[in-house]
């Protein structure tokens, strides 16, 4: 089981990059355990990461303030139009609420580089249909066969499997849409088409035969089998099915922001580390968390003899693996400007505490 304490970030994540991405080796974790109860959203580890200011950030309103935002412009996105079935389906699934961390995270990578919320919100309601789209397909029998998603029936349960597919498939293609229509950016912020260009390549790759899809075929040839599949499998399904779209959130979120090809890579490395932090905890939640409070079926992994970490390293060794993480993650925004880098900050730390 050792194995897990070496997690090479350029070599087992094999997305391409247009930079060179040097090797990043994580550690053994230490003895020390982390703890999934997080006591406020608002507080500040100061101590834990010099590099941010001393003075508290409210976490809890930059993430509400944001949501609000996205969440306006993703119903504006959908009108209730003909075919009225279909965009009913895609905004029952698109509006049912959640957490809108990719989102979020496009927002705050836009604003560490100098960008503005504005010039974000296309590329991040880009992310969220699309985040989206891979739930209700997620859902479906033919995949992970879940009837509950965000405490609310599946799409497939609520609008019929022929439906969903056909709802996600629409979310798809509205997401590359909404990332280069020029008309849904601010007339004061001119976007250069070349960034858009590069964004909307940087997105279909992480969501293709490189990314989220590879992820997915693997996670589903991995369901059921009789012994465990290795770390290194394990670690490749969720760089792929998980940290992908985590990761083109923030280098779109950068690019459009104008960050620098330097910045823009340390911001990817920031969402590697946090994207397979994210499932770390999903699957340490999975074990420990009610139906009731994930707002999805809960021990399902477990039903389905499905490969977690838990399963795997044990719960223990899943927590000090994901504190690992979590401190790999903010080294990579040291040396941002502290007030900004803030809430990527805390948006790691709330993907290593939340509790749904």
């Amino acid at each position: 089981m050792a194995s897990f304490a070496t997690f090479h970030l350029a070599g087992s994540h094999p997305l391409r990059s247009p930079f060179p991405t040097p090797t990043m080796t994580v550690l053994r974790p230490p003895s020390r355990s982390l703890s999934l109860s997080f006591p406020s959203l608002n507080a500040v580890e100061t101590k834990a990461d010099p590099s941010v200011a001393t003075t508290e950030f409210d976490f809890k309103g930059f993430l509400l303030k944001k949501a609000e935002s996205v969440n306006r412009a993703l119903d504006l996105a959908i009108p209730l139009i003909h075919p009225k079935r279909i965009h009913e389906a895609m905004r029952y699934s698109l509006l049912a609420g959640g957490k809108r961390i990719r989102p979020v995270l496009c927002i705050a990578a836009c604003e560490i580089v100098g960008g503005d919320e504005a010039q974000s919100i296309p590329p991040a309601c880009a992310v969220e249909m699309i985040h989206t789209m891979s739930l209700i397909h997620d859902d479906l029998p033919c995949m992970d066969d879940d009837d509950l998603r965000r405490g609310k029936p599946s799409c497939h349960r609520a609008f019929g499997e022929s439906v969903a597919v056909l709802a996600g498939d629409a979310l798809l293609a509205l997401a590359f849409e909404h990332l280069v229509d020029l008309r849904n950016y601010p007339s004061s912020i001119a976007i250069a088409p070349a960034i858009l260009v590069r964004a909307t390549a940087e997105l279909a790759r992480c969501i293709g035969t490189e990314g989220l899809v590879a992820g997915q075929l693997l996670d589903m040839e991995s369901t059921g089998l009789e012994d465990p599949v290795d770390i290194d499998r394990l670690e490749f399904i969720h760089l792929h099915k998980t940290a992908a779209l985590l990761e083109a959130s923030v280098v779109i979120g950068a690019l459009v922001g104008g960050g620098s090809d330097s910045e823009v890579e340390r911001l990817r490395r920031y969402a590697q580390c946090i994207g397979l932090l994210f499932q770390v905890v999903d699957d340490i939640l999975d074990v420990t968390k009610s139906s009731q409070e994930l707002g999805k079926t809960a021990a399902k992994d477990l039903a389905s003899n499905k490969t977690t970490y838990p399963k795997l390293l044990g719960l223990e060794k899943s927590r000090e693996f994901a504190d690992k993480l979590l401190r790999d993650a903010k080294s990579q925004i040291e040396g941002f400007d502290s007030s900004k880098a803030a809430p990527l900050l805390h948006l790691a730390n709330y993907i290593a505490y939340r509790q749904n």
